[in-house]
């Protein structure tokens, strides 16, 4: 069991690496700012990493309407594997934020209780999503990177048949909770919908490609990997192309040495007001909002 949980830390790490510089060109991509050994109190030790992933032209056309022309997510990571902490806040949205844990445990997906220590006040939304099975957005679909027609050379694992969770072994689930929030009148709903929907198909084409690229990175050990991952994001920065961003952000803090973890998504510390075109009259009936927190488990290898 140690060992498959070795495996599949290993496998995230190549698979996020690798996929971030396919994604990345000239001004758009994945830029790693900060990456180094975090030591928690706690959670002992770690990583932290820190990007900018600059995605403006794969925002939908209602989006790209309100955006600048240039703008940036921050992603900022502690992995205490198998206990991960992620957030992201906007480079100019005021009140958005994302907040992912992350557990890895040895099974199919059957632990219901996971997260009812940190969320069971909250309202949730179960998903399950299926590697082999799940629809993914027709222009990041690869045959050879389909666990349905894949099979390792040097595992023998694959193909992933209809049913293949109930008897595939060895086997691990990844369970995310998921918060999303973004307070602005009007664009609430139809946002944090759109960034569940963004999550979910991130960790299922993310998912499929560390399956399907099992035989790249199997042989590694934990310190080749790191060295994969340094020499590919110094060459996925220099491929998006260095350059001064448009806004600033003000700095968001980190953990100290006193703190065990983020207890919460922060908003974006650049004002308490949304921007004057994404305001619209006080007397609008403000629409539900969609549930704040989206729970993905995610079946590995």
């Amino acid at each position: 069991v140690l060992g498959f949980a070795l495996q599949y830390r290993i496998g995230q790490l190549y698979m996020i690496s690798k996929h971030s510089h396919e994604q990345s060109d000239r001004g758009e991509g994945v830029e790693v700012v900060q990456n180094e050994p975090y030591e928690d109190p706690n959670h002992g030790n770690g990583q932290l990493t820190e990007k900018r992933v600059y995605l403006n032209r794969q925002l939908p056309s209602w989006a790209r309407a309100v955006v600048p022309k240039i703008f940036y997510v921050t992603e900022k990571a502690w992995n205490y594997y198998p206990y991960t902490i992620t957030e992201y806040t906007c480079s100019f949205l005021p009140k958005f934020s994302i907040h992912i844990e992350t557990k890895y445990e040895d099974n199919k997906g059957s632990n219901d209780s996971i997260f009812d220590k940190e969320a069971k006040d909250l309202e949730r939304e179960v998903c399950f999503i299926d590697i082999a099975s799940d629809e993914i957005p027709e222009r990041y679909y690869k045959e050879s990177e389909d666990p349905k027609y894949f099979k390792s050379q040097k595992t023998g694992r694959g193909q992933l048949k209809e049913g293949w969770r109930e008897t595939h072994q060895p086997i691990m689930c990844s369970y995310k909770l998921v918060t999303v929030k973004f307070e602005v009148w009007g664009l609430q709903t139809r946002v944090e919908q759109f960034v569940h929907k963004v999550v979910r198909d991130i960790l299922l084409i993310g998912h499929r490609q560390a399956f399907a690229w099992v035989d790249e990175w199997y042989d590694m050990t934990m310190d080749e990997v790191r060295e994969f991952e340094r020499a590919t994001q110094e060459a996925t920065n220099k491929k998006i192309g260095i350059f001064p961003p448009a806004i600033s952000i003000s700095n968001i803090s980190m953990p100290s040495s006193t703190r065990s973890a983020p207890s919460s998504a922060p908003s974006t510390p650049l004002s308490t007001d949304a921007p004057d075109f994404l305001t619209v009259p006080k007397d609008r009936p403000r629409k539900k909002s969609a549930p704040e927190t989206l729970t993905l488990p995610d079946p590995s290898k």
